[in-house]
């Protein structure tokens, strides 16, 4: 069993979503929208916010859990905040995609800032 995400790695309350929404960077990827914001903290932070767009709770939470594993493999960005839109597309494909898709959002943010 892999471990998850520690409870400082999580963003659960709405005001830490609107703040991302608000003052961070937007990226569109081919599976999910990334917000990403410095945070000033020496971890990343992730928050998901599947609506009722995305399906039932069922797909809601497979998105959820599918997407926190991606953060949790991929820990690139110590000090930002990462809000994650899943888009529906997201649940049909294979894991590898999600990553690569994840990866190159945050690559294609990282250019745009340099």
């Amino acid at each position: 069993m892999t471990q998850g995400l520690s409870p400082q790695e999580r963003i659960r309350r709405r005001a830490e979503f609107q703040r991302v929404y608000e003052r961070g960077s937007r990226v569109h990827a081919r599976f999910m929208t990334l917000f990403i914001l410095a945070n000033n903290l020496p971890v990343a932070r992730l928050g998901v916010a599947a609506t009722r767009k995305l399906g039932d709770a069922v797909d809601r939470n497979r998105a959820k859990r599918r997407l926190r594993e991606v953060f949790r493999r991929n820990k690139v960005l110590p000090g930002f905040d990462v809000v994650i839109v899943p888009r529906r597309e997201l649940l049909d494909a294979e894991f590898s995609s999600l990553e690569a898709d994840y990866r190159s959002a945050l690559r294609r943010r990282a250019r745009a800032r340099s």
